[in-house]
């Protein structure tokens, strides 16, 4: 039997043949021109902050905490070569005093030397010692002779004597350091320009982080036999 037309206009019956009407793909639409330009100048902004903040943190770092230094004279040697990176320690001399056997970083004596880098040494004597550099070729503090393992040696593993200059003996003042190189025949120290300024120093040396295979602590050997001044 015949199927009736529908009437104009009816909505037909499911299942009656007739097709859904497809779905429209979502299409995105496009941020305008200014939101993409401030997008853009946000994250410009946050670089150049994360960069000054960097920059900041480097410059305190260096200035109050830890230093970098490089080696660049022959009067530390074995101790130190040429070319080698020390950290400085700036932070913990502001309520630590430099003592006898650290090793220091200090501006150079500027009516003895013309150069700009600064020096590095270590501390013989402390404000209040008297030192002595006596014919034997060995240095005395406080009537105490040093023991120096860290004296530069020759090929043939002799330990380098020391020889004084215009001087042979001081009493370093209040506020001032007395200092001289591990390699002696190769130091221009306080033999030469006298104690240094506790104020010239920049920090001591804690760590040798270059080359790798030298990396470590700066050891600190003790003067136990050094009496009190």
């Amino acid at each position: 039997m015949d199927q009736e037309p529908t009437e104009q206009g009816t909505t037909p019956e499911p299942g009656a043949g007739t097709l859904a009407a497809p779905v429209a793909p979502v299409v995105p639409v496009a941020e305008p021109g200014p939101a993409r330009r401030g997008r853009g100048r946000s994250i410009l902004v946050e670089l150049v902050q994360t960069l000054v903040l960097t920059l900041v943190i480097f410059f305190v770092i260096q200035t109050f905490v830890a230093q970098p230094f490089k080696v660049q004279q022959h009067s530390m040697e074995q101790t130190f070569l040429e070319g080698d990176y020390v950290l400085v320690d700036r932070l913990t001399p502001r309520w630590s005093p430099y003592a006898r056997g650290q090793v220091v970083v200090f501006g150079a004596p500027t009516e003895w030397v013309s150069q700009p880098e600064p020096f590095i040494k270590r501390v013989i004597a402390i404000a209040g010692d008297t030192i002595e550099i006596r014919d034997d070729g060995t240095v005395a503090v406080n009537g105490a002779v040093l023991d120096e393992p860290y004296l530069y040696r020759d090929e043939e593993g002799a330990i380098e004597p020391t020889f004084a200059s215009d001087e042979a003996s001081w009493v370093v003042p209040d506020g001032e350091l007395f200092v001289m190189g591990d390699h002696r025949q190769a130091s221009e120290d306080s033999r030469v320009f006298g104690p240094i300024p506790v104020s010239s120093v920049i920090g001591r040396g804690m760590l040798r982080y270059w080359p790798l295979s030298g990396l470590g602590i700066i050891a600190t050997p003790t003067y136990d036999a050094v009496p009190a001044p």
